[in-house]
């Protein structure tokens, strides 16, 4: 049986609707037994996934109708990921898994490779681990500094939503990197990677901890990742002015960042980033704190995920 968790906000609020109006009615149409579980406020997809990994035996079928954070929170409730097959019918504002993995937007057509086209494989996870002893996983990536910034302020944004109901949300995340550029303060960062000898980042604006190739709705800040060698690619930015920081962001829609002095390419299986001041933390666009040092590491095909037969 397949387990669906809905959050019904997802896609400016559509994502109810989503479910009632095509999801729901093509199961029926298929005789798929699913259960539905509706996620309507922050944390219920973690208790949600919690409960069912303690009463299931065996694998647990998951399909989630919503975004990255969606997923992230999923992640999160599993005491074992190894037992989850996950498919995922991306109704978000970015979408990176999806992106990555070529499903569909539309849900009719990642709900068929769900349940017909698509093919089970593994894929990588990432761990984020704070001194004080927290943990967060992550599916697409993590990021302290600018990037974390960004997600925060616009987590919390009020015109987030009507932005996103009139095709224009991306304009309020322009507007909250624009502001975060020019409001970020000069911080020393340090890079430790697989315990080797450390690396300077100089004035570090952020770093961004790769599984997939894209984050932030489309940046190709990871080229190269691949989502399933057990190793991380990180994007570090750090002694690059602000004035040439707002002429290299638009090139990594493309990837050619790179090309700037300033924007450095790490892989890693494990790293320690440290900062001279606390810094946000985002996993897959979730914000939850602010630390001064993290530790990071690749779980190397930690969970099953349904994605297209020919990636």
């Amino acid at each position: 049986m397949y387990h669906v968790i809905i959050n019904p906000a997802s896609r400016s609020g559509r994502g109810r609707r989503i479910w009632k109006e095509q999801i729901e009615p093509a199961l029926h149409k298929e005789n798929i037994s699913y259960c539905p579980h509706f996620s309507e406020k922050a944390g219920d997809t973690v208790s949600i996934v919690t409960e069912l990994f303690a009463r299931e035996q065996g694998d647990v079928f998951l399909i989630i109708l919503g975004g990255d954070g969606t997923v992230n929170e999923a992640l999160q409730g599993m005491d074992d990921t190894k037992r989850a097959v996950l498919g995922y019918v991306p109704t978000g504002s970015s979408n990176d898994l999806a992106r990555d993995l070529r499903i569909p937007k539309k849900p009719l057509e990642a709900l068929d490779i769900i349940l017909h086209s698509g093919r089970i494989r593994p894929m990588d996870l990432g761990v984020v681990s704070y001194p004080e002893g927290e943990r967060r996983r992550f599916a697409v990536s993590c990021g302290i500094g600018f990037d974390a910034a960004v997600c925060q302020e616009a987590m919390h944004s009020k015109i987030k939503d009507t932005m996103n109901r009139m095709g224009l949300g991306k304009l309020t995340y322009l507007g909250v990197a624009l502001r975060q550029l020019f409001a970020a303060k000069a911080v020393s960062g340090k890079l430790t990677l697989d315990g080797g000898t450390p690396v300077d980042i100089g004035n570090m604006l952020f770093t961004a901890c790769m599984l997939h190739r894209y984050e932030g709705g489309g940046f190709m800040f990871a080229p190269r990742a691949l989502d399933n060698d057990g190793l991380l690619n990180l994007c570090a930015v750090g002694d690059l002015s602000k004035f040439f920081i707002l002429f290299a962001l638009p090139t990594a829609f493309y990837g050619k960042h790179y090309m700037f002095r300033g924007i450095t390419p790490y892989q890693a299986g494990a790293l320690t980033i440290e900062t001279s001041m606390p810094l946000w933390v985002h996993t897959d666009g979730e914000v939850t704190r602010k630390s001064c040092r993290i530790c990071v590491s690749c779980e190397r095909e930690a969970i099953r995920l349904v994605a297209p037969g020919n990636p």
